[in-house]
């Protein structure tokens, strides 16, 4: 039976929530610029539902596998898993934040 789960690289995990950040983001940055100004309740419901969408996604590519590796009995291959994934991410993070404050000291 082959199966389909998230990654056991930390790399291609913080790589995935790298780009589903990257995707939403771009999307609230470029939506405004596409749609007219609308009114009511749908904009709170849509930005709270990409809230909750946001939280399960990331839950997903950071939790999902370790998670898997506890109730498997292996709690060092979970904790590794989980803080490497963690590490690469605060890496590519701190990437974006050293690349924005040289493309704003550079304007």
């Amino acid at each position: 039976m082959v199966e389909a789960s998230m990654s056991k690289n930390p790399f291609l995990n913080a790589l995935a929530a790298t780009a589903y950040i990257s995707v939403v983001a771009s999307g609230i940055y470029y939506a405004p610029k596409a749609i007219d100004h609308v009114d009511g309740p749908i904009v709170p419901v849509a930005f709270l539902s990409l809230f909750v969408l946001s939280a399960a996604m990331m839950g997903y590519f950071f939790l999902y596998q370790p998670l898997r590796f506890l109730f498997e009995n292996k709690p060092t291959e979970a904790t590794k898993l989980f803080l490497t994934t963690v590490a690469v991410f605060a890496c590519i993070t701190g990437v974006v934040f050293l690349a924005l404050f040289f493309l704003s000291t550079s304007l």
